[in-house]
């Protein structure tokens, strides 16, 4: 029995030496190994020649940059903007790291709109990578309506992609307005140059003969006394004639309309008298 115990104690003995003797041998070798191997410096932020230097310092070396850049709001034009093996990696001393180059913000010109339609406006922006923001009016007597005035950046500016730009459209003068007068009981002749040396049209004129009314008197207009009424609008009138429409080259004096006559009014009608055949 005490022989038993005894080759177990040598056997744990032996154990614990070859144990020992593992380690040591695996310490031995990860700091041989260990001594060719550094960690890959943090150079994002740095220009080229700074972040040459710190690779340096570690061992390392700077194996290239990357002929594409990237754009960056953060970091400077010019500036490391990443890195390639990344920061904080263990690799062998001697070796290259890769960077790539900040561009800068990346920025987009505003594109010429003066001139162009919504759609065409909205076309342009969209190719410029940017998009249409508020749309505001202004009355203009010089551009075509719905036409663009100006935008807000202007023509040319550089700005972030997708940034909104506010566009100004024209928009339609409203044309003057004036108040009907009364035409009517006036004579049609004596009218209508005074409305043609100022602009106004009309579109419409027709003759009906009125009973008790010259001929040339105005019996009717379209718009009405009182309305409002643009230059552009048609003024059409009713005018009494005769049988056949007179020459309109006739020059008439004015002609109003006679007052409405007043016709006495009719008595009760009185009882029927009885018939002298009527039988009792």
């Amino acid at each position: 029995m005490s022989r038993i115990v005894r080759g177990l104690v040598y056997v744990g003995y032996g154990f614990v030496i070859l144990l020992v003797f593992g380690l040591a041998a695996y310490t031995s070798f990860s700091l041989f190994v260990r001594s060719g191997v550094t960690t890959v410096p943090v150079v994002e932020g740095l220009s080229r020649s700074e972040a040459g230097a710190r690779l340096a310092d570690q061992g390392l070396r700077l194996r290239g940059v990357e002929n594409e850049g990237r754009y960056s709001e953060k970091v400077p034009t010019g500036h490391v903007v990443r890195q390639n093996p990344d920061a904080r990696t263990l690799v062998k001393r001697g070796s290259g790291v890769t960077v790539v180059l900040s561009k800068g913000p990346q920025r987009v010109t505003v594109p010429e709109l003066g001139g162009k339609t919504l759609p065409a406006a909205q076309a342009a922006l969209s190719g410029s990578g940017l998009t249409v923001g508020r749309l505001l009016g202004a009355f203009s007597t010089t551009a075509a309506t719905g036409s663009v005035l100006t935008s807000d950046p202007t023509q040319g500016a550089d700005i972030p992609p997708s940034t909104p730009v506010h566009v100004l459209l024209s928009l339609n003068v409203p044309s003057d307005r004036y108040i009907m007068p009364e035409l009517v009981y006036r004579d049609y002749e004596s009218v209508r140059p005074l409305f043609e040396q100022r602009g106004f049209t009309f579109g419409s004129v027709k003759y009906e003969r009125y009973e008790g009314v010259a001929a040339g008197v105005i019996l009717r207009q379209f718009p009405q006394f009182g309305h409002p009424v643009t230059k552009q609008d048609n003024i059409s009138l009713v005018v009494a004639t005769a049988d056949t429409p007179l020459d309109s080259s006739t020059p008439r004096d004015f002609f109003p309309l006679p007052a409405p006559t007043v016709s006495p009014t009719p008595g009760p009608t009185p009882p029927a008298t009885p018939s002298a055949n009527r039988r009792p």
